[in-house]
């Protein structure tokens, strides 16, 4: 089962990623680790990226594609995986498709986690007081809500396109949310 986690910040994709390890016994595959893992592993393309991120920009696509061609090439991956954080854009959607099809592997479900804004805002507050956050005030939330809707919400129509996008509706208990991820990657 290969799966793509699409949704806002705060929309609970983390939380929900957890879940489907342990229900489905597969990695769940952030780019964010990845940087950090390769970075700390002194690899190649963590080099590459260490370089990059030095100097205050941002790592490419090309390292970081070339970082999840390394991974999903893993013995854990094989029989699937959750992506987190990639693809962030509809470029990287396209690169994302491209690898698939030199890794002759297909794309089983995106779910698409779907918050309303105002809850999101809610949610990431929360989090802030518990984890002690800086960076979470509602000025930056509602501002990566719409670098989110701008950038990634398209990434959604891609895989619509593709017939393999699902709509989850993100509210309730995490319980409910799970029910209705489980209930739809039955089909």
């Amino acid at each position: 089962m290969r799966i793509v986690l699409l949704g806002a910040p705060g929309s609970g994709k983390g939380t929900q990623a957890k879940f489907l390890v342990e229900k489905h016994n597969i990695p769940h595959i952030s780019t964010g680790d990845l940087l950090r893992g390769a970075i700390a592993a002194k690899t190649e393309l963590g080099l590459a990226a260490k370089e990059v991120m030095d100097k205050g920009n941002l790592v490419s696509d090309d390292i970081v594609l070339g970082m999840l061609k390394e991974r999903l090439g893993q013995d854990d991956a094989q029989k699937g995986f959750i992506l987190d954080g990639f693809p962030r854009n509809l470029v990287q959607a396209e690169m994302l498709s491209e690898l698939f099809t030199e890794l002759s592997l297909s794309l089983d479900h995106a779910l698409l986690i779907e918050v309303d804004p105002d809850e999101v805002v809610a949610r990431i507050a929360k989090r802030a007081e518990i984890e002690g956050r800086s960076d979470d005030t509602e000025e930056v939330v509602r501002n990566r809500l719409n670098v989110y809707k701008e950038q990634t919400a398209p990434v959604a129509d891609f895989y619509k396109k593709q017939d393999i996008v699902t709509e989850i509706m993100g509210t309730g208990s995490i319980e409910d949310v799970q029910a209705r991820i489980e209930a739809a990657l039955r089909f």
